[in-house]
């Protein structure tokens, strides 16, 4: 796969979710575990568009302060599921490019491939509102046109990321730059780690 494939992709997850359009919705991955890379990615995608609507919700002004923390709950977690797929992803690009000879003077990024390709799922998703937006019938002239010239430079930013991405990738596999992957060491989640977890109370 390529950074455009990863767009379609991402731009697929997205279409689907929205054909129902509710963070509750079920999931179902078109990709069978064998297809590991796509199977990733179209559940790290769908992981990004649901947060992107918890994240609206838990905006609402007047929400219920027991749904809202509720809410954030669960926007914890879908935090913590989205980091743990980019580090199946990366463990996916270990595995690929594990046999690769490292030439002298290969160099390391500074982020890992499925961190830039984490980048592109939630452009996808800008892109995607963003077009919303722009096209919207109740909205004033001014507001489309905004929303329009920033869709542009969204548009942009993707072309630009997905290219850095494939060169990226390229690099690697011919051993000019190499991989070196740090598990995220979140601690908020964490009963050992986080003092509001661990400490008793007085």
């Amino acid at each position: 796969m390529n950074a455009h494939q990863y767009n379609q992709l991402f731009d697929n997850v997205i279409e689907k979710y929205h054909r129902i359009d509710k963070v509750d919705q079920p999931f179902e991955n078109p990709f069978p575990k064998e297809d590991i890379l796509e199977h990733l990615l179209y559940r790290k995608c769908w992981i990004d568009t649901v947060q992107w609507h918890y994240e609206d919700i838990i905006r609402i002004p007047d929400i219920d302060p027991v749904e809202a923390l509720q809410l954030k709950r669960k926007i914890d977690a879908s935090n913590q599921d989205r980091t743990d797929m980019v580090e199946y992803i990366d463990s996916y690009f270990l595995q690929l490019y594990k046999g690769i000879t490292v030439l002298h003077g290969a160099t390391i990024n500074t982020e890992s491939p499925a961190w830039a390709i984490d980048r592109l799922s939630i452009l996808a998703l800008k892109i995607y509102h963003m077009a919303e937006e722009a096209g919207r019938t109740d909205a004033s002239e001014s507001h489309k046109l905004a929303c329009n010239n920033k869709l542009i430079i969204l548009n942009q930013q993707r072309e630009d990321l997905s290219g850095a991405i494939d060169d990226l990738l390229k690099d690697i596999s011919t051993g000019k730059k190499y991989m070196k992957v740090y598990k995220q060491m979140k601690m908020y989640n964490d009963e050992a780690l986080n003092p509001m977890l661990y400490k008793k109370p007085d």
